[in-house]
């Protein structure tokens, strides 16, 4: 923009003296085109002074070329109105690789297809959290460029995953080995960053898709598992129950058996007739006796 000012000043310039050298009709304007040359040229430099960077962002210096090491931070700055200007985003940023068309950061099925330990071919869906270190903004302007996503975080990203994914069996993978995965290649792409002077914040593993004998293969040991659980619940609470009857069976026996021992002929005798009494004292009762020695025949209509 500072070019194109000087340059639409300069020909004012040129062209008011012109004008007034050849005594062009136009040689009464040649003052004002002068003063409109200096103005142009005054307004282009003074514009270029001024750079605003915005929150969140940081601006890398260049000179004809040469990057200069110092950064500017977010506000307003006043600059040297020949340097270039490059905003460098410094807040998190995220890039998602995924099967889901609409989800990933291209377009189609963009996951990561690895192979496994056991040879066989496990879809991964990622999301990569990471961000600019401000102080390395003019070192990856410098030697990678704007486009640092697509040169390094796309490309380390996925080869250190297949790197790391031949050390796990797919089932592993899949259920008791993810988390000890996922901290594996968080390392390993996070030294990656730091050379590049990229922060990886968060390495998040969205899905892990297996082939499909391979899920079914683990449904059906899940389901067996459950089965066998379910199982011996079962039979827990059966030998529980048989306990219980055991138990409560032999507390009636020794209560028998302890009853047997305490009762006498003449407590048994006894209490036939405490019955007897408190039968006969109901008034739908009938008494019938016997005969001599026999115990009276109690009827009731109750």
């Amino acid at each position: 923009m500072v070019f194109l000012a000087i340059i639409i000043g300069v020909v004012l310039f040129i062209l008011s003296v012109s004008v007034k050298a050849n005594n062009s009709p136009l040689a009464k304007s040649s003052s004002f085109l002068r003063f409109a040359g200096v103005l142009v040229i005054a307004l282009g430099l003074a514009s270029s002074m001024f750079k605003q960077i915005d929150a969140g962002k940081v601006g890398v210096q260049s000179l004809y070329g040469s990057v200069q090491p110092d950064v500017l931070e977010s506000g307003l700055h006043v600059i040297n109105p020949l340097l270039d200007v490059t905003d460098f985003d410094i807040q998190t940023q995220n890039y998602t690789m995924s099967a889901i068309h609409s989800e990933g950061a291209q377009e189609g099925d963009d996951a990561i297809r690895v192979l496994s330990n056991d040879g066989l071919e496990v879809v991964i869906d990622l999301t990569v959290l990471y961000r600019i270190t401000p102080a390395d903004s003019p070192k990856i302007f410098k030697q990678i460029g704007v486009n640092y996503t697509d040169k390094i975080v796309r490309p380390v990203t996925r080869t250190r995953i297949r790197d790391n994914a031949v050390y796990y069996d797919a089932v592993a993978l899949y259920s008791t080995k993810r988390n000890e995965f996922q901290q594996r290649i968080f390392k390993s792409i996070e030294d990656d960053f730091k050379k590049r002077g990229l922060v990886l914040e968060q390495l998040l593993i969205r899905n892990i898709n297996l082939p499909a004998s391979v899920k079914l293969s683990i449904e059906s040991k899940i389901n067996a598992e459950q089965d066998a659980q379910k199982m011996t619940f079962i039979l827990q609470k059966e030998k529980q129950e048989a306990e219980r009857k055991r138990v409560e069976a032999q507390g009636i026996a020794d209560y028998q058996r302890i009853i047997s021992l305490g009762l006498t002929d003449k407590q048994l005798q006894y209490e036939q007739i405490k019955a007897q009494k408190e039968l006969a004292a109901s008034p739908n009762t009938k008494i019938i006796f016997m005969g001599k020695g026999n115990a009276p025949m109690i009827l009731s209509d109750k």
